[in-house]
């Protein structure tokens, strides 16, 4: 009886020692996501961002200026800037339960505020975990440009005016000097598409490119594009256009 078995496990040994190579793949792909480490800790999956929320591989930070300055310690530039590696489906209205779409995708660039986010080490990078809302410009390609930029929600880019003023006797202010500490005019550059009403009808801005706008003291968030000053501002927090 065990002689009449003997064929029977050879055949089986041998069904499983061949592999295909589609299914080494799979197999080896599988291996690779078991093998994903989350501060140290293996996890199984990937990390996958919940509601509102955005993954984002930071960018590395600058060990020289533009002008060939080596940094060191804590000279040394930490941008809040990164690539999205993945999105969360989006977060529901608290009434009528419609998903608010996500504004950004995998590859998509982003550059967010300097105090958002919850850092994380994600297979031996940096990354953060950061909401959309966070936001401040996003980007296609590997350089964020003018060309490139785009504002999500009710956001407006403006490229602020910082020229300054003259006083009566000729004496030139410069603006951060004047009453708020910082610029809070500009022009409009780029606009967003508009935010989401509850009727999952989008609610567009009444401000167009090209348009002058005074914005509350404050308010605006800077961002650096090209070497020029802009700022993102919400449409709610401009006062007026001219």
């Amino acid at each position: 009886m065990a002689r009449a078995l003997l064929p029977l496990v050879a055949a089986a040994a041998c069904t499983q020692a061949f592999v295909s190579p589609e299914t080494s793949r799979s197999a080896a792909a599988y291996d690779v996501r078991l093998n994903a480490v989350l501060e140290g800790r293996e996890i199984e999956g990937a990390l996958t961002p919940t509601n509102n929320f955005v993954l984002v591989k930071i960018a590395p930070i600058e060990d020289e200026t533009e002008g060939g300055i080596l940094l060191t310690g804590s000279a040394k530039i930490k941008k809040t800037e990164g690539t999205v590696i993945s999105a969360g489906p989006g977060k529901t209205h608290q009434e009528s339960g419609l998903l608010f779409p996500m504004p950004v995708e995998s590859g998509d660039g982003v550059v967010y505020g300097k105090y958002d986010g919850t850092e994380v080490e994600y297979d031996g990078d940096k990354h953060t975990l950061i909401r959309d809302d966070d936001i401040l410009v996003k980007f296609k390609g590997d350089k964020l440009t003018l060309d490139t930029a785009d504002v999500i929600s009710d956001n407006v880019l403006v490229k602020v005016d910082d020229d300054g003023e003259e006083t009566a006797s000729g004496l030139l202010i410069a603006a951060s000097a004047k009453k708020g500490g910082k610029p809070s005019t500009g022009t409009v550059v780029k606009v967003g598409p508009g935010r989401m009403a509850s009727n999952g009808e989008i609610m567009t801005v009444d401000i167009g490119v090209g348009d002058m706008v005074k914005y509350r003291d404050f308010a605006g968030n800077e961002v650096t594009i090209e070497g020029d000053e802009f700022s993102v501002v919400r449409m709610t927090d401009i006062l007026a256009k001219f």
